[in-house]
């Protein structure tokens, strides 16, 4: 059971950047965490980053076939890119779309997800854990 985790824009700052608001767990904490919690469920987990919105989009389609499931946090993403939720939309892999914040408790703009629809669920608001709650969920989907 495989499992694809993918982080969007400016997410490979964390620790650094806005700790008030994102914390500061630095991203290869998050991943190694993830790996070691799907290790002890038989599973793995791929985990990427990219700046870079095609780069995102290839890697949902390429999870078609391979992957149980996603966890994307498309960070800045979530609320402008169409063609990630249609990648999303399209490769038919379950899809929890996650945030380290409270994305609808922020500034206005925020607070709409072209992801979401097309999303199974969403997490947000917990931080570093809002991961490891999401991989919870995408092992129970990945099993079915």
């Amino acid at each position: 059971m495989r499992i694809l985790v993918i982080h969007g824009p400016n997410l490979n700052l964390l620790g650094e950047r806005e700790t008030e608001t994102y914390g500061t767990m630095d991203l290869a904490t998050i991943n190694s965490t993830l790996e070691a919690m799907a290790k002890k469920e038989g599973a793995e987990v791929e985990c990427v980053q990219s700046n870079n919105e095609g780069d995102i989009v290839e890697r949902i389609q390429g999870a078609r076939g391979a992957f149980g499931a996603i966890i994307i946090n498309p960070a800045a993403f979530t609320h402008t890119s169409v063609a990630i939720r249609d990648a999303i939309a399209a490769a038919g892999v379950p899809t929890i779309e996650v945030h380290l914040s409270n994305i609808y408790a922020r500034e206005a703009f925020r607070h709409h997800s072209h992801v979401a629809p097309v999303a199974v669920g969403q997490i947000a608001g917990f931080g570093a854990k809002s991961y490891t709650l999401a991989l919870r969920a995408a092992l129970d989907l990945a099993k079915k």
